[in-house]
């Protein structure tokens, strides 16, 4: 996360540029929406990088979920076969990767 997320998040369609990732190089342009304080947006890339990091399990249990063509298959077997095959291979899942 950097400045550039921040003032994104912060004031989102905002009138803006910049041309190095700090705060002195930020050249505001918009006339409805205030320019952020330098604080403010060190603030908020804290607040999104711990977002980030908190939220690890979703990134890394997507990867590892079974394709949707996949489940879709587990789930028609599992219906016609009375089992739990998808629901099990999803709580694999999400047991390897708990939410924190």
């Amino acid at each position: 996360m950097n400045i550039i997320d921040a003032i994104i998040s912060l004031r989102p369609g905002a009138q803006w540029r910049i041309t190095e990732t700090n705060y002195s190089s930020l050249v505001w342009a918009d006339e409805i929406q205030t320019k952020p304080t330098k604080a403010e947006l060190e603030a908020e890339v804290i607040r999104l990088q711990a977002e980030y990091e908190t939220k690890q399990y979703q990134r890394n249990r997507a990867v590892e979920y079974p394709p949707l063509a996949e489940q879709l298959d587990l789930l028609y077997h599992d219906r016609i076969n009375s089992t739990d095959t998808w629901m099990e291979a999803i709580q694999a899942v999400k047991n390897k990767y708990p939410k924190s």
